[in-house]
């Protein structure tokens, strides 16, 4: 039975929660979420969120430091938004309970690279998962909230989905909630609403070593291209510099690397080579507090010079207590691993960690569909431009989740279109899955793809290979969708594969190098174009 409401929200980080409890004054909500709610990105941010709380600090030096790390492509309107609107929203989750951690009664505030001041607001080394917590407590107390778990977003209901509206031009076209599978029923089921929001974060999985949960496999990226909306700047990938390395024996495949938060960092780590030497001196005179592309690159370049696996951050220079004081979590799970931190150098090596691309967006969270806004990870709001200032993304979803909820508000209060009839979803026909094996090993021929060819440094002859080879996965992976019954791991490959094509795209469309975008073809440090954004849409709906 077909399921209705105001607003859909479909995704439960910091984004999904945070715009699905202010649309929740005004409007009913239905939640849904891949597996349960503490699942996501958010509950695996180790750093914190960035924002001027010192009075010794200032809007503008914010303001001034994530223009540098954007590399000349960030929109200044939502930069100052978001520095601007931070310290409120901060307030906004101290008062829905979340813990920060503070120093003689004020917030203890950190530092991490590319900041020029202690801006970051933390809970000790687990902010996401503190965030987390307080948002689900106060979301669960909504009774015009329902939250639907293990549930996977499948397509948007747009106007291709309607057999009388097919010829809708992309630049008029509307969305009016999703097709869903309910994974453990093994049913779809059809959730139409007047607003929808994808909130659905990163695409880490679709790379081999990733920081990623395995639940990040680019779902709101994928559906978004599939529905015709506009996407941009998908080739700026951000590597964090540092997870823990760990041996293909200890490594599982789906499991998300380990983060070595860039606090550790800002704390006084000191990157070396495995014969013990420092190198960050070569790459920038900032040295470990460079912004994370630079300090990729350092440690990509290190390990390709040398023909090793990883580099080693050192911390033991430091005071066991103070150690264990700031980061609790580092330090217990590197001694599962037999890492004992203030004695011991830790290994550590780049992974996938974050998007700075994704679904165009303006200042209001709204996407080049009506009805349909877009949040978090998943979106290009302008604000990170060619690389990410560490810790922005989670002030970027609560400052950008509250704009959507406003501008809901008053889309839904004028609202006077009608819900065309959308079928039922119908998988008559079709067979039941019977070759998983094709799914797995499409899956990890992806990964490997997108990790050798479109990864930390790229090359025109790289990315023609991986269009290539991503083009037959596509294929294949086209043909058994439309044959077989829907079941979670064909929607997460065929959305992997997605997103593998839209990185691949934009990235053969910068002819240069520019932040999180590092290709041999245009290596040169001085730019050779005007900012421009890489703009990309599936016009084939």
């Amino acid at each position: 039975m077909a399921l209705k409401t105001d607003v859909l929200v479909i995704g439960s980080g910091i984004a999904g929660l945070f715009t699905a409890l202010k649309v929740s004054e005004y409007a009913d909500v239905i939640l849904i979420t891949k597996k349960n709610q503490s699942d996501s990105n958010t509950n695996y941010a180790q750093g914190g969120i960035a924002s001027v709380i010192d009075t010794k600090d200032s809007f503008e030096k914010h303001i001034q430091d994530t223009m540098v790390a954007g590399a000349g492509l960030c929109n200044e309107k939502t930069v100052s938004i978001l520095v601007h609107e931070g310290p409120d929203r901060i307030y906004d989750l101290i008062e829905l309970g979340t813990n920060f951690t503070r120093k003689d009664g004020k917030l203890d505030l950190a530092k991490e690279g590319g900041h020029s001041m202690p801006r970051i607001v933390h809970a000790r080394d687990f902010t996401g998962q503190e965030i987390e917590r307080a948002l689900i407590e106060s979301v669960n107390a909504k009774s015009n909230i329902t939250v639907i778990e293990n549930t996977l977003a499948i397509d948007l209901l747009t106007e291709h989905n309607a057999n009388d509206l097919k010829e809708a031009t992309l630049n008029n076209r509307n969305c009016w909630g999703a097709y869903v599978l309910i994974c453990n029923q093994n049913k779809v089921e059809k959730i139409t609403s007047k607003a929808t929001v994808l909130a659905t974060g990163g695409l880490g999985q679709v790379y081999l070593h990733t920081t990623n949960p395995a639940i990040a496999t680019g779902d709101g990226f994928a559906m978004a291209y599939r529905s015709g909306a506009l996407l941009g700047n998908m080739e700026f990938i951000q590597f964090h510099p540092t997870s823990l390395y760990t041996s293909e024996k200890e490594r599982d495949f789906h499991a998300p690397a380990f983060l070595i938060s860039e606090a550790v960092r800002g704390f006084g780590g000191i990157l070396r080579t495995q014969d013990g030497k420092e190198f960050m001196e070569k790459y920038d005179p900032r040295k470990e507090l460079a912004p994370r592309d630079i300090v990729a690159r350092a440690i990509d370049s290190e390990l390709k010079r040398r023909g090793d696996e990883f580099v080693y951050l050192d911390i033991t220079h430091k005071k066991k207590d103070e150690i264990l004081e700031h980061f609790p979590n580092i330090y217990n799970t590197c001694l599962k691993y037999e890492i004992d931190i203030s004695k011991d150098f830790i290994p550590v090596v780049p992974a996938a960690h974050y998007a700075c691309g994704g679904i165009a967006v303006d200042e209001n969270a709204r996407t080049s569909l009506k009805g349909l806004y877009a949040c978090g990870e998943v979106t290009m709001t302008g604000v990170h431009g060619a690389n990410r200032l560490a810790s922005n993304s989670l002030l970027e979803a609560v400052v950008f989740g509250y704009h959507a909820a406003a501008d809901i508000k008053e889309f839904i209060n004028n609202y006077k279109s009608k819900i065309p009839g959308i079928p039922e979803w119908d998988d008559s026909g079709t067979l039941s899955a019977d070759e998983k094996v094709l799914i797995t090993h499409s899956t990890k021929e992806v990964k490997q793809i997108m990790w050798d060819y479109v990864g930390i440094v790229r090359s025109n002859l790289r990315l023609e290979r991986a269009a290539i080879r991503i083009h037959n996965i596509f294929m294949e992976t086209e043909n058994l969708y439309k044959k077989t019954k829907i079941f979670e791991d064909i929607l997460e490959l065929r959305n992997l594969v997605a997103c593998a094509h839209m990185i691949i795209k934009s990235a053969q469309l910068r002819k240069e190098s520019r932040g999180l975008h590092y290709t041999l073809d245009y290596p040169t440090a001085d730019y050779i174009s005007e900012p421009k954004d890489t703009l990309i849409r599936n016009t084939h709906t």
